[in-house]
């Protein structure tokens, strides 16, 4: 029987996963293609990194956000947890007929404001329309270009290190999952959609050195995220649930629905491993930023379970977070 791709195949899933580090590199390029929030390229002179992701969400907009949004953060922010500054964004864009030029251009608005605040240039990009019934109204797809002024936030992982989440986790996702379902009874919820650039410039300059490894916990969320470090590791992950930030009209809707909040998607937190002596001094300069005002040490790592992910729940036990098959909530992103 012919395999057919699946929604989990795009979701930041294992499907997802496998399917990357199998067909995907064994046929691009397995010695050429980096899996990570950037790929880092030598040039003359120095070296750049340089990220591209699609933006298929549904609704397109949303409290805190819209696609336009989304799609420029989310590159900025794959560039800036690099290390890297962000300079130079593309934007190809693949309009359905018959979409409003009222909602267009509330897009263009969009994207212009959040490059402007994120001091990026939109340089270059592409139009293409589809028929009618083809598409789903807008699909953005946009690559960005920075330049390394801060050393690669990727060093060896060792057991002591501290975990720490920069704000509450799954904003977005909870978000945009209430508006699809009509979940009316929580007005407070708000995408977490934002530009972190700044913020991780302030807190790599000031502790050069103590950062080991950081991400943006967008698909599959915090997790994801743990499970990709941890994966074919000597080491395992400790999170421990009552440190855990989480909105509390979040936290009421996964109750309600069976959802954990550590798997549902981000757009404007990021995860950081950093030595133990610098992980107070990281959190209180992350708390600085409006967009980490909510920062916690969440855990540590430690070798009880290695390669694996673990939560210390709040009556002292554990259980293991593996990485999910497909996503929660597909279509975020």
């Amino acid at each position: 029987m012919t395999k057919k791709i699946l929604p989990g195949h795009g979701s930041g899933g294992k499907l997802m996963n496998d399917m990357i580090s199998g067909m995907i590199k064994e046929i691009l390029g397995r010695d050429s293609i980096q899996i990570d929030d950037s790929a880092v390229l030598e040039i003359e002179g120095g070296k750049i990194a340089f990220t591209t992701d699609s933006y298929t969400v549904t609704p397109i907009f949303f409290p805190g956000g819209d696609i336009g949004k989304l799609a420029v953060n989310g590159t900025v922010n794959d560039l800036a947890v690099m290390g890297a500054k962000p300079e130079y964004l593309s934007c190809a864009l693949i309009l359905e007929e018959g979409f409003g030029f009222d909602e267009f251009e509330r897009i263009l608005i969009s994207m212009k404001e959040s490059a402007d605040s994120a001091d990026i240039k939109i340089v270059t990009g592409d139009t293409k329309v589809v028929p009618n019934g083809k598409g789903d109204r807008i699909y953005i797809n946009t690559s960005g270009i920075g330049v390394f002024r801060n050393p690669l936030q990727r060093k060896p992982i060792e057991t002591g290190d501290k975990i720490i989440l920069s704000g509450t986790a799954g904003d977005h996702g909870i978000t945009i999952m209430s508006l699809r379902n009509n979940l009316n009874f929580s007005s407070a919820l708000k995408s977490d959609c934002a530009p972190l650039n700044k913020m991780i410039d302030s807190v790599t300059e000031k502790f050069p050195g103590s950062i080991k490894f950081m991400r943006d916990a967008t698909r599959g969320g915090v997790a994801s995220v743990m499970n990709e470090i941890t994966a074919g590791m000597n080491f395992s992950a400790k999170l421990i649930e009552e440190e855990i930030p989480v909105a509390d009209e979040v936290k009421g809707i996964c109750g309600i629905l069976g959802l954990d909040p550590l798997y549902v998607a981000n757009e404007g937190k990021i995860v950081i491993i950093a030595d133990s002596a610098s992980a107070e001094g990281i959190t209180a300069e992350l708390k600085k930023s409006e967009y980490g005002k909510n920062a916690a040490i969440i855990g540590q790592i430690d070798s009880v379970y290695p390669g694996k992910v673990y939560v210390e729940t709040f009556i002292g036990g554990k259980r293991l977070l593996p990485l999910l098959v497909e996503e929660q909530l597909p279509r975020i992103c």
